[in-house]
């Protein structure tokens, strides 16, 4: 599914802070690279390790020229070691650290902001889509797709392990309301596995404003704002215990957050041209010229 309107026209700006690196981001030296896996992690100690085993694997196995950046949102367990000790291993995989607990939404823009991928991808920490689906979305940004959103409900039978009633109940009822106040007509707006070219991460995560749950369907809704096209993909996806999203709680936040991206856009917070990073090959000639 594709969707297109004008182009942003205005021509004022607003600068974001920079994400601080880590030791594991300097260890790597700057160049250009095919892929970046962004993976946002808040207390996933328990998991992060089988789960950066399988991606380092996969990439390896592939002959992938990519790094895995795992965006640690300030937790209180020991995910950052798991990150530093699989770093030290290999040198595809970065950590990079939140200011505290931030959310979500903040830690997917942080890594999509500090990633070098010409194509960039981010995934949930439980894989509940296999990174053996990526080369999916990939395919559809090759054939002409500027964002590649993987869906659970295209081919609802790919569903390996579905989520329980209420929470498909919320989410239907979720995605009917972005329907019709956002006008965001995809079957799963939800689904943690997103890719990007970096032209299109540059164009929307600097304009991110939504920093907790609620920030796909911003994300998605400043891609149509600016043109972009966006595929929707079917994959396979399966449901994993231990999700931290509480139906009432974080579900009425979201339909605040839904609001408030309405608002943004008719205030025209949105109406800026983002402050997009030097290219990586300005950088490396600036420093040349220097030297």
């Amino acid at each position: 599914m594709a969707t297109r309107v004008g182009r942003r026209t205005s021509k004022s700006f607003r600068k974001l802070p920079a994400a601080p690196e880590t030791a594991g981001q300097k260890r790597i030296a700057l160049q250009d690279l095919a892929y970046s896996i962004v993976i946002p992690a808040y207390n996933e100690s328990a998991r992060l390790g089988a789960t950066l085993d399988k991606v380092l694997d996969y990439v390896r196995t592939q002959g992938w020229d990519a790094e895995i950046i795992v965006v640690n949102d300030g937790s209180r367990d020991n995910t950052a070691e798991i990150v530093r000790g699989c770093a030290e291993k290999s040198p595809l995989v970065r950590l990079v650290e939140n200011p505290g607990n931030r959310g979500k939404g903040f830690s997917v823009r942080n890594g999509m902001l500090n990633a070098r991928g010409r194509t960039i991808l981010f995934s949930d920490a439980d894989l509940s889509s296999p990174i053996e689906e990526a080369p999916k979305l990939f395919q559809a940004l090759e054939d002409g797709a500027d964002v590649a959103i993987g869906s659970r409900w295209l081919r609802a039978e790919m569903q390996t392990h579905r989520q329980p009633l209420h929470r498909q109940l919320f989410g239907r009822i979720f995605n009917l309301m972005l329907r019709a106040t956002l006008g965001l007509q995809f079957a799963d707006t939800q689904c943690g596995f997103k890719a990007f070219k970096r032209s299109a991460a540059q164009s929307i995560f600097p304009l991110q404003r939504i920093e907790r749950w609620g920030f796909d369907p911003e994300v998605l809704f400043l891609a149509r704002k600016f043109g972009l096209k966006v595929r929707e993909v079917p994959v396979a996806w399966g449901h994993s215990g231990g999700t931290r999203i509480n139906p009432l709680v974080d579900g009425s936040k979201m339909f605040t957050e839904m609001f408030r991206v309405r608002w943004y856009n008719s205030t025209g917070k949105y109406d800026v041209s983002p402050v997009i990073p030097p290219t990586i090959e300005a950088v490396s000639a600036e420093r040349i010229t220097q030297v």
